[in-house]
């Protein structure tokens, strides 16, 4: 899976979601859980996830949605 965005901004993590779904592409977000170990602190951000195939298609979306900066940097690995 390619690591498209990491935050603790539920209301980012909300936008991003509707964004991949009106353009067709499955997301996940991971590490939601994880807020019960670290006492909901909000410490461990969350992954917005895409698949490999749809990274730069997905990229471009966030990019033409304002939120460049929130962008993780580019891994040839993913």
């Amino acid at each position: 899976m390619h690591d498209l965005i990491r935050t603790n901004d539920p209301v980012l993590i909300s936008f991003v979601e509707s964004l991949m779904r009106d353009a067709g592409i499955g997301c996940m977000v991971a590490d939601n859980g994880m807020s019960i170990l670290e006492g909901s602190v909000g410490v461990i951000p969350r992954r917005i996830l895409v698949d490999p195939d749809m990274a730069g298609q997905a990229r471009r979306i966030v990019i033409d949605a304002g939120l460049e900066e929130e962008l993780r940097p580019w891994n040839d690995r993913d």
